[in-house]
């Protein structure tokens, strides 16, 4: 039993390019947390919409099923889609820096519009723990290759 819960935490070079299987494990389970929660939410808004769309609107749905649909991908391709987990921790770090702190640092947080959404964004340290940063680092930034790394 040890020895299996070790055997997670133990970087794994043939299955999964020497990414620990707890990162492969939690990204999937981000992915279907994207799929499930974005999914439903940007698909469901899209397919039932009846009417004419305003650019902008149609722009941000477009975007976030675009994102449900990459995440789906993920599951598959777990390691390949992590820059889709990138992008999302980036976009929410920017937001929480440039609407939600400047609002708290204010005192005028609570009770604006951008309170939920502040409060969602936060979760963004589950794919921060997620990422296997070793990984990231060498291969998509140095761009080194797995024989190098």
């Amino acid at each position: 039993m040890l020895g299996k819960i070790k055997q997670i935490f133990t970087q794994d070079h043939e299955r999964y390019d020497g990414i620990r299987p707890v990162n492969i494990y939690l990204m999937r389970l981000l992915y279907i947390l994207m799929v499930v929660f974005v999914g439903k939410d940007a698909w469901g808004y899209i397919l039932a919409f009846d009417g004419v769309w305003n650019p902008d609107e149609a722009m941000v749905w477009s975007v976030w099923a675009a994102f449900a649909a990459l995440a789906l991908l993920g599951l598959f391709r777990t390691v390949q889609m992590i820059p889709i987990l990138l992008l999302e921790i980036f976009y929410k770090l920017v937001w929480l820096a440039i609407v939600a702190y400047p609002l708290w640092q204010s005192g005028t947080l609570e009770g604006s519009a951008a309170e939920g959404m502040t409060g969602a964004f936060l979760w963004v340290v589950l794919p921060i723990i997620a990422v296997p940063w070793g990984y990231v680092v060498s291969r998509l930034i140095l761009g080194r290759s797995a024989k190098a790394a």
